[in-house]
């Protein structure tokens, strides 16, 4: 596989490692429906019952995500992963509501770099299908902050 260096130092990639970084975003989807389903049932506490809510919305939309990623993992002739990432649990609300934030932010940086990269192959209309995703997971990240309390982490690009 050649590697070509483009803007910013970061490495054009091919086909095929485009399969595998998206399969590496499913797994992060797979984690984030059983992220969404678990902390939307235990979260305890008056202050936490709209978020409770809100993450059970949010469980949807990652599974509308996971099909997409899905669906270019195979247009471009991979096979999709089966695999999620590990998903930590705690007995405490905020910590859950921040391993949320933390993967939500990751993924928003991830899902940036893929879209350059996918434009980089030419893939035009598989960006902006991610760049829809990206519109539902910062939605999700400043819900996130917002439960917390905090301001709206910035991603940033992916290394």
């Amino acid at each position: 596989m050649k590697n070509e260096t483009v803007s910013a130092g970061s490495k054009k990639v091919s086909r095929d490692e485009l399969i595998d970084l998206l399969n590496q975003d499913l797994s992060r989807e797979y984690q984030a429906i059983i992220a969404y389903v678990v902390y939307s049932q235990v979260l305890k506490g008056a202050e936490y019952m709209n978020i409770a809510g809100e993450l059970e919305k949010h469980a949807a939309e990652e599974l509308s995500h996971a099909l997409i990623i899905s669906q270019q993992i195979d247009y471009l002739g991979g096979m999709p992963t089966v695999e999620p990432k590990k998903v930590k649990t705690s007995e405490k609300a905020k910590e859950m509501l921040q391993f949320d934030l933390d993967n939500e932010t990751e993924t928003i940086r991830n899902y940036r770099e893929r879209v350059r990269q996918c434009e980089e192959l030419g893939e035009y209309a598989m960006s902006e299908q991610i760049r829809e995703i990206l519109i539902d997971e910062q939605d999700h990240q400043i819900a996130l902050a917002t439960a917390l309390g905090i301001d709206v982490p910035k991603p940033g690009i992916a290394k």
